[in-house]
């Protein structure tokens, strides 16, 4: 099949899946420099030597993301990482149905109306769900327990208070809290501070990932997906400024191999469609409302049976509930 008309068959393909947008097309001129782009860097990567491993995912859950208001959708045709990638030559750019959800989240998050956070508040986030881990038996064999994740947290803005956790009514003050906030670990005035441009924040993250999951690494999770996952840690820190939240959507369209998966339902129940890549049989998946874009929460699913189960086992699931900015650690919006 053609470039073309492949990319017709997903154009449709999203129109079935998302509801009609009220915004125009981007113009021809840009579609034509994206085309040009995209089959520039398969040209650059088909010269660029041997293949490289995908990566997979890692267990990073428990926070949770502020909620991005309605918006329409704006459709792009095709994108692609202007930066190098490790995935595998084999690995296609984000789909242009994921891609299309991915610009109405990140224009759903540009136009909610800035929070206005500032120093001695806190970053408030409700979430319901579960994670899991791999625990042995005496008998040798390994089982799976789930952890519940139904909890509150209320994170300084600027890092210079330690983080609070509400459990089963019990409140606990998190060790190591940071001072100012990093990837692994954000404040709201660390994402305040993020590039808002999106291929520099890919930049910023894949070189982090780099770090840990590149060539040389004992990590099998790679840049890409190491990438993927701590975008979707970032979302979901507690509330993601509007500016920053827009550009990690769009960071995230640039990573190969994004699809989108239709029908799903979050850890509180609600219906969505997910965006996610799958990397060795795990499918990591970030949930959005299907009329307004706003991220809902987040689920890894076994694609193939492995340690963790048969394959359509949901082995983790996260949904938010309720975030905001308030004045004091236990306060609600």
């Amino acid at each position: 099949m053609s470039l073309e008309r492949h990319e017709q068959s997903e154009r449709e393909q999203a129109s079935r899946m998302l509801p009609p947008t009220p915004y125009p097309e981007p113009p021809a001129g840009h579609m034509d420099a994206r085309r040009d782009h995209f089959l520039a860097e398969i040209d650059r990567q088909t010269r660029s030597g041997s293949p490289r491993r995908a990566p997979r995912p890692r267990g990073r859950w428990g926070l949770s993301v502020g909620a991005a208001m309605a918006a329409g959708a704006v459709v792009v045709i095709l994108t692609l990482n202007s930066g190098s990638s490790d995935a595998p030559l084999n690995t296609p750019p984000a789909s242009v149905a994921s891609v299309e959800l991915l610009e109405r989240a990140a224009l759903a998050a540009a136009t909610t109306p800035q929070t206005k956070a500032r120093t001695g508040q806190y970053s408030y986030v409700k979430t319901v769900g579960h994670t899991s881990a791999l625990s042995e038996t005496k008998s040798g064999d390994m089982q799976l327990l789930r952890e519940s994740e139904v909890m509150e947290q209320w994170t300084s803005v600027d890092g210079s208070e330690r983080t609070l956790q509400r459990k089963d009514g019990s409140d606990s003050l998190v060790p190591e809290t940071p001072s100012e906030g990093s990837l692994n670990a954000p404040t709201y005035d660390f994402l305040a501070a993020l590039p808002t441009d999106p291929d520099a924040l890919l930049k910023l993250i894949r070189d982090d990932a780099q770090k840990n999951h590149g060539a040389g690494s004992d990590s099998t999770t790679g840049p890409d997906q190491e990438a993927f996952v701590t975008i979707g840690d970032l979302l979901r820190s507690g509330v993601t400024p509007p500016d920053t939240a827009a550009s990690l959507y769009r960071a995230a369209a640039l990573i190969p191999g994004v699809d989108i998966v239709p029908d799903v339902v979050d850890a509180a129940g609600r219906k969505g469609i997910a965006v996610a890549r799958t990397h060795e049989g795990e499918r990591t998946e970030w949930i959005f409302d299907e009329s307004t874009a706003r991220l809902l929460g987040e689920r890894t699913v076994l694609v193939e049976d492995n340690a963790w189960g048969k394959a359509g086992t949901v082995v983790t699931s996260v949904a938010i509930t309720n975030s905001g900015i308030v004045d004091d650690a236990g306060q609600v919006p």
